[in-house]
């Protein structure tokens, strides 16, 4: 029943580059439809890009990509670790990219679902300057700074178990794992309190429009996608893949013209 609200939710955080008028149809009706199904509170649209992600919000009657604390509304999708433990995700992490090449994860979205001995992941193993591994149970992963994590899952450190609500602490007790994704998410939904000036619970997310037609590897990515979100403390009302996303909004805005 929530269904046409999610996709037109994520449908407004699709268009990283140009916010069209569209994507303010798709959204004025998140407002209408989040009141009758009784969502309470602010939902966000996160589009988790391979390349960049951003987060947009419903503003009175239009839409609105919000600008992250570096005043763009893109973030990069980068995650790195310093030698010294430190993490960085978005812009910092892709300044320092150059110097620290071997501990800068990006792109790892196209390993979600991925066994190692995959030809796109033997592919991108001869160009890209971190490490991607076979884990124990054949799965493509990566490493950084000595330590093996998985583009679907890491593992959940103390201070995510300090501070994550009771509904991501059963999740962390389930799996005890932390997707890579959930850094960016975690930067989203920061860039989106910051601006709003509260606390936000609801989004919506988008997995990759570039995933073969594997089951396995679907359904991976979106439960993948699911976990990070609410290990990165959010309601994660519904993700849906991105071409789905584009055809709804054109859709909706020739359904809006008529």
């Amino acid at each position: 029943m929530f269904f046409p609200m999610f996709r037109s939710i994520v449908t407004a955080s699709y268009n990283r580059s140009t916010f069209s008028k569209s994507t303010h149809t798709l959204v004025s009706i998140i407002a209408r439809r989040c009141k009758s199904e009784g969502v309470r509170g602010a939902v966000i649209g996160i589009d988790l890009g391979t390349t960049n992600s951003c987060v947009a919000i419903m503003e009175g009657k239009q839409a609105k990509v919000i600008e992250n604390a570096e005043g763009v509304r893109t973030t990069p999708s980068v995650v790195a670790f310093t030698k010294d433990g430190e993490r960085l995700v978005g812009a910092p992490a892709r300044r320092q990219a150059v110097t620290n090449s071997q501990n800068t994860l990006y792109a790892t979205k196209r390993l979600i679902g991925r066994r190692y001995d995959d030809p796109d992941v033997q592919r991108d193993l001869k160009v890209v300057p971190f490490k991607i591994i076979r884990a124990s149970n054949g799965d493509a992963w990566v490493e950084a700074q000595g330590k093996m994590y998985s583009p679907s899952q890491l593992k959940a450190g103390k201070h995510y178990r300090d501070n994550c609500n009771f509904q991501v602490m059963l999740c962390i007790a389930r799996s005890f794992r932390q997707q890579v994704g959930a850094f960016v998410l975690m930067k989203m939904k920061e860039t989106a309190e910051s601006y709003l000036g509260t606390k936000v619970h609801n989004a919506v997310i988008t997995v990759p429009a570039y995933f073969n037609d594997s089951q396995r590897q679907l359904q991976v990515s979106k439960q993948a996608t699911k976990d990070a979100g609410q290990i990165a403390g959010l309601n994660v009302l519904r993700v849906i893949n991105e071409p789905t996303a584009a055809a709804l909004s054109y859709g909706l805005d020739k359904a809006e013209d008529k």
